[in-house]
């Protein structure tokens, strides 16, 4: 029998991997829950959901398609790679990107995050560093730790578009990096690379033969400057793994359906390619029916897409005019995604933008997401809004932030 004072009284400890992870976009909605649980409706455009915003449902098509593989009976495990049907789909709209890519080379995954973790596994090991640039999308930095790995931030240009410094990216290069991570469009920033900028990269890469490029494409459907291509498109040497999937273009993102696609046109990649699939097999397999879906927006008609762009390219330039004209706010305009890396000039912000996030919530029920959580470093002084909500919704959000704004400059001046 267990008596008082036997050390079974005090909690379990937690892994420091799991301790020290944090995830910015999700952590603000928990003070947001606590607020809709008082009774306060909350403008909400901190998460890249684009379900979550009215007017850009999944096509009909493509939720048919899901529907009839569950009246089906299309509810088994699929094979640990993926459906090889979708394989297939997903290799020839890899091809009309420009590269040769084939079924073998495409692994279905819950997910780009997904893909992201097997990718982290199977290629890092203790010493081992990621280089990606900051601001960055979270996991980037959350999961490269948890394999003894660290993650170096590459500097974006925060007053030119967010263009990739080159100078950065070769001085923290060494024979310690092992991937190497484009993010095109960004997110949080919208920054679109075209020809010269990816040529650049891989020509940085091609220096590093234990190097992979990580080709981070998931908005690339959404690119406002006509300049996007495809990493693995401009490489004939360097290894590419491309990343994408269902969430953004094909507006499905709870389906948790994406893909990496291995590009090794010098053949170095086979023991890679072992550890992945040893690790695929290893989580059985993605969503079957998910998959049939994703199938279906892929080989069906695509017409509707050119709608839903237009669409957010005209939220995009609407949210740009609003934010010229307030005082405490100025913008990159972004070139692709659905994103705005909105810088904050008052300079009390400026030097605490969860401070401003947090305050923003509690005083207006606006919620965005602090910069500091896409790089405590390079994204500190900025907050992300997404602009896929209503136009009106959007105009109540800022009109809102303008007002707290002139509130605490004036509180703060006297």
């Amino acid at each position: 029998m267990l008596n008082e004072g036997d050390g079974m009284t005090g909690p379990i400890p937690v892994s420091n991997r799991a301790a020290n992870i944090e995830y910015a976009i999700r952590d603000v909605v928990v003070p947001a829950v606590e607020l809709e649980a008082q009774g306060h409706e909350i403008l909400k455009l901190n998460i890249g959901d684009p379900i979550a915003y009215p007017g850009l449902p999944t096509p009909p098509h493509m939720v048919e398609a899901y529907v009839e593989a569950l009246r089906n009976g299309k509810n088994g495990y699929s094979p640990s790679y993926g459906l090889p049907v979708l394989r297939e789909a997903i290799a020839k709209d890899e091809q009309r990107k420009g590269w040769n890519a084939t079924s073998d080379d495409v692994y279905v995954c819950h997910g780009v995050t997904e893909a992201l973790q097997l990718i982290f596994a199977a290629v890092l090991d203790e010493g081992t560093k990621v280089l990606a640039p900051g601001p960055h999308y979270p996991p980037y930095m959350a999961y490269p730790q948890m394999y003894g790995a660290e993650t170096v931030e590459y500097q974006l240009h925060s007053d030119d578009g967010w263009k990739l410094d080159f100078g950065d990216i070769e001085e923290k290069m060494d024979d310690d990096v092992r991937l190497l991570v484009l993010i095109n469009p960004n997110n949080p920033c919208g920054t679109v690379c075209g020809e010269e900028d990816i040529d650049a990269l891989l020509a940085i890469a091609r220096k590093y033969p234990n190097c992979i490029v990580v080709a981070d494409e998931i908005y690339d459907g959404l690119d406002f400057t006509g300049q996007h291509v495809s990493v693995a498109s401009r490489s004939h040497d360097v290894p590419v793994i491309a990343l994408n999937g269902v969430s953004k273009v094909y507006y499905a993102p709870g389906w948790r359906i994406g893909y990496m696609a291995l590009h090794d046109p010098a053949k170095r990649m086979n023991n890679v390619r072992d550890g992945l699939e040893r690790l695929l097999r290893s989580r059985l397999c993605a969503s079957t029916p998910a998959q049939i879906g994703y199938l279906a927006g892929l080989e069906q008609d695509r017409s509707w897409m050119d709608g839903y762009a237009t669409r957010v390219k005209q939220q995009r330039d609407h949210c740009l005019k609003r934010i010229e004209q307030i005082e405490g706010l100025e913008v990159e305009q972004p070139g692709g995604a659905f994103y705005m890396f909105i810088r904050l000039t008052d300079e009390a912000w400026a030097n605490d933008d969860k401070l401003f996030v947090l305050n923003l919530l509690h005083e207006e029920h606006v919620l965005l997401v602090h910069g500091s959580g896409f790089s405590p470093r390079l994204g500190k002084g900025h907050v992300r809004l997404v602009y896929l909500a209503d136009v009106e919704v959007l105009d109540e959000a800022f009109d809102r932030m303008d007002r707290f704004l002139q509130k605490h400059r004036t509180t703060n001046m006297s």
